[in-house]
């Protein structure tokens, strides 16, 4: 089964995300902080990564700069109500594999997911 953490500040879509990712076959969790990913994924394995970019604290620029420094293997979805060119060119050089907006259409959010977990590491 494979594994996705979804990185949010707002805690009732991490919710709702984690319910619906389930209820199709994946293994979730969430964390709520950009500084709590780190830890979590010290303990943790995880195939993806579901991140938002405007969080407080440690944004999703930062998450995506450390997760490249650290080498960590997940392949990473922005997924984010601050959509813009400029964004979603700078997170796809950062590793990001796609760019959603929200709100998301779920659908498109898992054809999206299944696409970037098929592409090759």
């Amino acid at each position: 089964m494979e594994s996705i953490l979804i990185i949010d500040d707002d805690v009732n879509l991490c919710t709702v995300l984690q319910e619906e990712l389930s209820e199709v076959g994946y293994e979730t969790d969430f964390v709520n902080k950009g500084d709590q990913v780190f830890n979590y994924l010290k303990n943790n394995d995880v195939d993806l990564v579901l991140l938002d970019l405007k969080m407080p604290g440690t944004d999703g620029f930062d998450v995506l700069k450390e997760l490249e420094e650290r080498k960590i293997k997940a392949k990473i979805i922005v997924l984010t109500a601050y959509a813009d060119v400029k964004s979603a060119i700078d997170s796809a050089k950062m590793g990001a594999g796609d760019f959603i907006s929200k709100p998301y259409d779920f659908d498109e959010l898992l054809i999206t997911i299944r696409k970037v977990l098929q592409r090759d590491s």
